[in-house]
């Protein structure tokens, strides 16, 4: 498989675009749909045989389901023959075999420059062995979506201490920005205000914990003034809810650009448009699927996203069942772009059934953010094994808005009640407490077993 040309040779490249924004790779990026399916078959067809010689899960998987390479001689025969792989899948056959990556190992352990791991929000993390020379894959692949929000050589970025998915700074420098390393976890707001600050950062990856820090601080500084720098700040893992949303964009002035999961490929960005989360086409083949049928579904309509990697060489998935419920559009975005560009419904099994009553996360969610001393939206639904009969929750309140947890808790618990038409039962945490219950720096689950 040919490799994506990114970074500093496509920095090397990049000049004025005719639209309001740069593209660092306008060719690709405004290729046109025959040419992007024309690359997608032309990948496809020589990742399954690759993957038939050196992966041992997609050899037996693909041999039980009577599917050798000779059957797939389009991508039409791609998506109709070869079966759709669940982490179930990879789970079962580590369980048998003993074999830490699940059997998608399709190099040598010793040829692996790094290892992460998914965030572990619906399941286990699974690992995700990369090779890789300049940059890793899982960072480069926002390269573009980077530099069309305006990061420029030079630019100063932070870069949060520890590991997040892999080594950022070795990716910042490809881009020729400036890393600026800062603790952002619990505690480090003020640390974090004055890095931005001292060295006029442009950018950073924002989290839940360090919008809590911040919020913490809008009494001492003039937030708005403080992040006057910043080109932009990007935030992952579970929405943002409206009203936080709100206040860091209007109280603070400052522009968020979401990030989310390509079905665990990759990550998908919102444009400069905010017109969806770009799929780069050229490093991922989405399909969506009717969750019952497994039939396609046309744009605009919802279905589950099954994705394959088709830059991977390493361990790539292979119509990967995502669970996530997205619709997407192939018409191009308001730069031009002609890559598709999706939009989250929400999850298969997001729902929880409550005394015979369907009760959906986003429904809690509006709920919770509208109290003052709970517009953060921090909360989980707690569930259990068996029927449940009354709604289950913790919940985070900031305490320096608190007066009374007692007569929040009741207030909280009567709306929950009167709107959700379910009995609710509320344990009451301060959002450092609640943050414990993280899956990582970036994810904060919503509903967890019990």
């Amino acid at each position: 498989m040919e490799e994506r040309v990114t970074t500093q040779s496509a920095l090397a490249n990049a000049g004025p675009d005719s639209g309001d924004h740069e593209l660092l790779e306008p060719e690709i990026e405004r290729a046109s749909r025959e040419e992007i399916r024309a690359r997608q078959e032309d990948a496809v067809l020589k990742l399954v045989q690759y993957a038939w010689d050196n992966s041992a899960l997609y050899r037996s998987f693909w041999s039980d389901a009577g599917v050798t390479p000779a059957d797939i001689k389009s991508l039409d025969d791609f998506s109709t023959k070869i079966p759709t792989l669940t982490k179930d899948v990879i789970k079962a056959f580590r369980a048998k075999t003993g074999d830490p990556y699940g059997g998608l190992l399709c190099v040598d352990p010793a040829e692996l420059t790094s290892v992460t791991t998914t965030s572990g929000t619906t399941s286990a993390p699974e690992p995700l062995p990369e090779v890789w020379s300049d940059a890793p894959p899982l960072s480069t692949i926002s390269v573009r979506d980077l530099y069309a929000h305006g990061l420029r050589p030079g630019d100063k970025v932070i870069v949060p201490v520890g590991t997040f998915r892999n080594y950022w700074d070795d990716f910042y420098h490809t881009l020729g920005l400036i890393p600026v390393f800062a603790d952002s976890w619990l505690g480090e707001g003020e640390g974090i205000l004055r890095a931005i600050q001292k060295h006029q950062v442009a950018y950073m990856q924002m989290h839940l914990p360090a919008i809590m820090e911040f919020e913490k601080l809008e009494s001492k500084y003039d937030l708005r003034e403080a992040f006057k720098s910043v080109k932009f700040f990007s935030f992952a893992g579970q929405p943002m809810g409206a009203a936080l949303r709100r206040k860091v964009t209007e109280d603070w002035g400052l522009t968020i650009v979401t990030y989310t999961s390509a079905g665990d490929t990759g990550t998908a960005w919102e444009g400069p448009g905010f017109d969806g989360f770009q799929l780069w086409e050229d490093t991922v083949l989405p399909e969506i699927v009717d969750a019952a049928t497994d039939k396609p579904v046309g744009d605009g309509e919802i279905g589950e996203l099954i994705a394959t990697d088709l830059d991977n060489l390493a361990a790539p998935y292979i119509r990967f069942r995502s669970g996530d419920l997205v619709r997407v559009s192939r018409e191009p975005s308001t730069l031009g772009r002609t890559h598709a560009r999706m939009w989250l419904a929400g999850r298969r099994g997001d729902e929880t059934i409550i005394a015979g009553k369907t009760i959906l996360v986003g429904d809690v969610w509006a709920i919770v953010e509208s109290e003052p001393e709970l517009s953060d939206g921090m909360f989980q639904i707690i569930r259990t094994s068996g029927p449940m009969e009354r709604l289950r929750l913790r919940v985070g309140y900031a305490p320096e808005r608190t007066e009374s947890v007692t007569e929040l808790e009741a207030r909280a618990k009567q709306r929950l009640e009167s709107a959700l038409g379910v009995r609710v039962d509320i344990a009451m945490l301060t959002l450092e407490e609640i943050l414990e219950y993280s899956s990582s720096v970036a994810k904060f689950p919503r509903t967890v077993k019990e």
